[in-house]
């Protein structure tokens, strides 16, 4: 019976340490199940746990300790020490938290004061006539950044293994809430709210765990491309600097924008609708669908429609920086061809030739601009992910 309990209760130690972490953590095979439920009752009952698993050890080793021989001590000692090594290891080291640490300063310089490389990736943000860019190597390692556009309060987050840039109102229930990063779920950052601790997605914004269970954040428009492409529409944008202490943080991430990085979780695979394949996804009214990134930088213009939404995705010439537009002008769907010579489109129902970002720069519609519809750039394991019935092109 005394070795009965010691052997169960040492099990229950060693499992609720390991099965605590390995569900949102990327460990081999951990991100492919549907564990989150399990993760969460295991995250939110660890104290109640160990208390279970020390008491059930807790007669044994005295037993042990006060009337076995020496050997049996060493063998008694040595899961003990190994329980505590997992525990400091799973608590302070493999903790998201504890990897991943929030900016201690957050500096913006304009461009002319700027040290971010301008063909450096960038998610930027334009509210009430401010505009503000946050480079991805940057954020990607923090994986959110809290910050004020326009006196709207916004949380700029990253995630590198799923290639997934979003900004959200970090406001819920009508009021400011801090979130810290916690793990992650098939493979997409995962934070806790500090009110409810309840677990949020961060390529939805929806909380997937806990008393907040099916709310969303309200996501803030955003757009992804180089900061020498952001700069020229927005001139006056302010950027984000890096913090001097995580450079070698974000030296790490330094081949990142162009898919090169040496991890294999967050490495291009330079081929068409492989896992970590690059698309454009684009949502409307609930339908989604893919664009292959790989051909989008061989014709630089794709032109579709998804259910009330004619579009046109067109790339620049640094082959990094896209636009997802609306081609409606005036109620009617133009439709395009290439044309021009420095990457221009023209339109063949009036002739008029535009610039890759939707703007008319000759012809019979000179000045009109194409509405921008929001749109990522991401891994098609993530987009196929969670937008299951996804169209793809």
């Amino acid at each position: 019976m005394k070795r009965f309990l010691l052997l169960f209760g040492l099990l229950l130690l060693f499992a609720v340490e390991i099965l605590r972490v390995y569900f949102i953590m990327p460990f081999p095979g951990s991100q492919k199940s549907d564990t989150i439920d399990i993760a969460y009752w295991l995250h939110n009952n660890i104290k109640w746990l160990r208390i279970v698993g020390l008491l059930l050890i807790a007669y044994p080793v005295w037993q042990v300790f006060k009337y076995s021989k020496i050997w049996k001590k060493v063998v008694v000692t040595i899961p003990l020490l190994l329980y505590a090594f997992i525990f400091f290891m799973f608590n302070y080291r493999f903790q998201a938290d504890k990897m991943f640490y929030q900016p201690v300063t957050t500096t913006f310089a304009q461009a002319a004061a700027n040290h971010v490389s301008n063909d450096k990736l960038v998610i930027g943000v334009e509210i009430n006539g401010e505009a503000k860019a946050y480079p991805v190597q940057i954020i990607g390692y923090h994986h959110q950044v809290r910050d004020t556009v326009g006196n709207v309060p916004v949380m700029i987050t990253y995630c590198t293994v799923c290639r997934t840039g979003r900004v959200f109102s970090p406001m819920v229930d009508g009021k400011p809430e801090n979130f810290r990063l916690v793990g992650m779920d098939h493979f997409n950052a995962m934070f806790e709210d500090a009110t409810t601790k309840s677990w949020w997605r961060q390529v939805t914004g929806e909380a997937i765990a806990g008393k907040l269970k099916g709310k969303r954040l309200t996501e803030i428009p955003s757009q992804q491309s180089t900061l020498s492409t952001w700069l020229i529409s927005h001139p006056n944008s302010a950027v984000l600097q890096p913090d001097t202490i995580f450079n070698k943080q974000y030296a790490d991430l330094a081949a990142y924008d162009k898919g090169i990085i040496a991890s294999g979780l967050e490495k291009r695979d330079s081929g068409s609708w492989k896992f970590k394949s690059w698309v454009v996804g684009v949502v409307h009214n609930d339908e989604a669908k893919a664009y292959d990134w790989n051909v989008l930088v061989q014709q630089k213009m794709i032109q579709d429609s998804i259910p009330g939404l004619p579009l046109l995705i067109t790339l620049d010439a640094d082959t990094a920086s896209f636009h997802v537009l609306n081609r409606t002008i005036n109620g009617n769907a133009l439709n395009f061809q290439k044309g021009g010579s420095n990457g221009e489109i023209t339109d063949i129902d009036t002739h008029s030739l535009w610039n890759s970002s939707g703007v008319c720069i000759s012809g019979p519609l000179q000045g009109k601009q194409l509405s921008a519809v929001q749109a990522y750039q991401e891994f098609w394991h993530s987009w196929h992910t969670f937008h299951p019935y996804t169209m793809r092109d």
